[in-house]
Parts: structure tokens; C-alpha cells; sequence
């Protein structure tokens, strides 16, 4: 019983996705429920997280409506303009929105690193942590010193890190990353996501025992119980398919956790907010 913590749907015609400029064709068509939902019907993946790919309300409004009609979907992981001057009321707004249950700037695409200390989003973060949304990271190892920053300044903001921080899995280093990561695990709310990690690897010729030596470290830093799977599908496909993903993080990981029912299931449910019925 699989809860996928974090994937994507999109629609290109909308037109909002910046990112798809030069992008591999296999990105550029529709990503939507009905196409995953038999994939998820394969490997047994009951409940989902599906997470914006666009920096507009416009894209978070997207995929609650998607949510409201498709079972699966248990939360959606939004985006808000974190230095609107009304931002307050458009938490306030989207909180009450069925199966709204988390907020995600893209940081990794911003020009400034430090984007996420400056003072005008620090107020906003603060909001979200007073509200209890949970908070994803989308970064690079470089951001993660920012991320240390704002976890000390906002203790109450429950927080997930995408992707490991995407740490150089192709070229095989561990440093600086491995210290990084573990400086910001030793914060007890936040948690860190198994995924998006065969693309990080070289795509073409990926191994499980490239993942191993950084899901290990993320074992070690985190432990099993603010771990959480996730397919990262579609933009997975530029690797491998959703079986390849699911198959390699349960071998990557120690043999006694390759199934363990906190990282596949039970952590996503908690972190998020799910209700029995969602």
C-alpha cells in the first residue's frame, strides 16, 4: 500500500511552464491522471502527492481542480507568490481549498540563492508555519546553507527536502552535500524525500550502487521515519519508468528498510496531513 509522495501533471497548452523551453520531447505532451493512473493500479500505489512544475496560481488552481475529480490524489503541493504584499490572504484563501496541503517556490530556478532569507518571504514562511502547511525545498546542495538559516530562524516550519537536494549523483561526490544535508536533518521537523534520484545519475547508464552511498548517508542523517518515497513521474522518464524508479529506491536503500512501511506509506501520510479518507 504505496503512498507516492511527490509526481507532476501537466498540460504544455497551458503555456505557464517556463522550464519546458528545450526540454526532451518525452516532457512535452500531457501528463495527466488518467495517463498514471494505471501505472499506479500496477505497483499497488494507493494515494499521491502531486507537486506544481509552474511558478503561477494559475498552475496551483490547475491541479486542485484536477485533484477535486481524481481519487488518487490525496494533496496537492501548490505554489503562492511568497513576496505578494497580500500573501496572508492568499494562504488564508487556499488553506481552506479540499486537499490544498502544501506550498513549493521553486528555488532551484532562481537567480539568487539567498532568495529565500530575504526578509519579505522569511514574514510569509512564518505565516506558513503559524498556519501548519507543510513546506517543500526544492534545491541544489548550494541553497542548503540558506535552508539551515531559515530552519533556525522559523523552528516551526514543517519542511521536506525534494530530491535529496539533488546532490551530483552522475560524477559520484558526496562532499560538500553530505554535510550539508546533515546539518539540516539535525532539525527534527523536517524530513527529506527518496526521489527524483535516477535522473540525478547519469540517465543513460544508471546502477543502484550509484544511489546507494547518498540514500545510506540520507538513512543515516534522517533515519526511517522522516524518509518518504517519491517517483518524481513523469520527469523520471528522462532515466527510467515508474517500476525502474520504485525498484532502484528500494534496492538503494539498507536491505532491512527495502520495504519498510514509513518510507513507502505511512511518513508522506503524516508529513502531509492525510486523513484515512483522502
Amino acid at each position: 500500500m504505496i503512498v507516492d509522495a511527490h509526481h507532476h501533471l501537466w498540460k504544455p497548452a497551458r503555456n505557464d511552464y517556463d522550464w519546458m523551453r528545450g526540454a526532451p520531447d518525452i516532457l512535452l505532451r500531457d501528463y495527466l491522471p488518467d495517463d498514471l493512473a494505471p501505472v499506479l493500479q500496477r505497483f499497488g500505489v494507493v494515494k499521491t502527492i502531486v507537486v506544481q512544475a509552474a511558478q503561477t496560481q494559475a498552475e496551483t488552481d490547475f491541479l486542485l481542480d484536477l485533484a477535486e475529480t481524481t481519487d488518487f490524489i490525496a494533496g496537492v503541493v501548490g505554489w503562492l507568490d511568497l513576496e505578494s504584499d497580500d500573501f496572508g490572504a492568499q494562504l488564508s484563501n487556499y488553506r481552506n481549498r479540499p486537499k490544498f496541503v502544501g506550498i513549493r517556490p521553486m528555488l532551484q530556478d532562481l537567480p539568487d540563492d539567498d532568495w529565500i532569507v530575504r526578509p519579505k518571504v522569511m514574514r510569509s514562511l512564518e505565516a506558513i508555519a503559524k498556519a501548519g502547511i507543510a513546506f517543500d525545498f526544492l534545491t541544489y546542495p548550494r541553497h542548503l546553507g540558506h535552508v539551515a538559516t531559515v530552519l533556525e530562524e522559523i523552528p516551526g516550519l514543517r519542511a521536506v527536502i525534494d530530491h535529496l537536494s539533488k546532490p551530483p549523483i552522475g560524477s559520484g561526490e558526496l562532499d560538500p552535500w553530505r554535510a550539508a544535508i546533515e546539518r539540516v536533518a539535525r532539525f527534527e521537523n523536517v524530513y527529506c524525500k527518496l526521489s527524483g534520484l535516477i535522473t540525478e545519475a547519469d540517465p543513460a547508464g544508471w546502477r543502484v550502487c550509484d544511489l546507494q552511498p547518498y540514500v545510506h548517508h540520507a538513512v543515516a542523517c534522517f533515519g526511517p521515519e522522516r524518509l518518504m518515497f517519491g517517483s518524481d513521474w513523469p520527469v523520471c522518464r528522462l532515466a527510467g519508468e515508474y517500476g525502474d524508479v520504485l525498484a532502484a529506491t528500494m534496492r538503494a536503500l539498507p536491505a532491512e528498510l527495502s520495504a519498510d512501511a514509513r518510507i513507502f506509506s505511512r511518513n508522506a501520510a503524516r508529513f502531509y496531513g492525510l486523513k484515512p479518507s483522502d
